[in-house]
């Protein structure tokens, strides 16, 4: 790791000089519009970064983007690494080390789920409080390196709750439909049947999706504290099942995109 992670770090420091963030920010399906928000200063194609996966997934740019998002010095992935991609744990995280490595002192997740709780709606916001890892992997198996985190990380603050609550009062300020949740992550890439649905609630999960767990884990691990945000796309909850399309969760994504786009910028703020 030590050796990949040098190579990329230099790589990175030519382009953006002394450029150092506070905050990195991961970006889901669907929303990748915060970028216009922020004052650009370094755009990276994770192509051109050595060691950087690259981002497959339709509505997923693929970049690095370093600059200022209200008054704070930000570094953003404009779209996402997952695990249905094809690609390990270890270069799904990879990024969020990066980010560590850089200088980044807190974590800011964002995704696309669907609803398991009749309560949250489709259009709606959901703060992570919790989740619930049903990955057939993790991204601390194998040797552990203590450069980064201990062996056994703690785990029973994955989301910091100051955040929680900061971005709870920022939204109801502004009247937005948002719900405390707990997140279930699952491989992917096909959406889940009715059973499955069904079991995920009954099991504890507020909400549903394909990614962020791995992260937040990885996140955990180095100390870094994680605020994590989903846009709600669709639900899973109803007798009788409708079929739902990637391009119908981006709509929505896209229509609920301004709100959370608001939440995330003034939480920054705050920081």
């Amino acid at each position: 790791m030590s050796n990949f992670l040098d190579e990329t770090i230099a790589a990175i420091r030519r382009k953006i000089g002394d450029f150092v963030p506070e905050f990195g920010i991961i970006l889901g399906t669907g929303l990748g519009k915060l970028v216009d928000e922020i004052e650009v200063s370094h755009s990276l194609m994770y192509s051109n970064i050595p060691n950087f996966p690259i981002s497959t997934v339709e509505f997923h740019s693929g970049r690095l983007i370093f600059g200022v998002l209200n008054g704070r010095n930000v570094v953003a992935m404009q779209g996402r690494l997952h695990y249905y991609e094809g690609y390990t744990m270890e270069e799904i995280t990879f990024p969020v080390i990066v980010m560590k490595a850089l200088g980044v002192k807190k974590l800011f997740v964002s995704n696309a789920a669907g609803s398991l709780n009749p309560s949250i709606l489709k259009g709606d916001l959901g703060i992570i409080d919790d989740h619930i890892n049903l990955l057939p992997d993790n991204p601390l198996r194998g040797p552990n390196e203590g450069d980064l985190g201990p062996r056994f990380p703690d785990m029973s603050e994955p989301y910091s709750k100051k955040m929680i609550e900061q971005a709870f009062d920022i939204a109801h300020r502004l009247d937005y439909r948002v719900h405390k949740v707990v997140y279930v992550s699952t491989p992917g890439p096909n959406l889940e049947t009715r059973a499955e649905y069904r079991y995920m609630r009954i099991i504890g999960g507020d909400i549903v999706g394909m990614s962020t767990v791995p992260e937040v884990i990885v996140a955990n691990h180095m100390g870094l504290p994680v605020f994590a945000i989903s846009v709600v796309t669709d639900e899973g909850f109803h007798s009788d099942l409708k079929p739902v399309s990637l391009r119908e969760i981006v709509e929505v994504a896209a229509q609920a995109e301004p709100k959370m786009t608001k939440i995330l910028k003034e939480l920054i703020a705050v920081q």
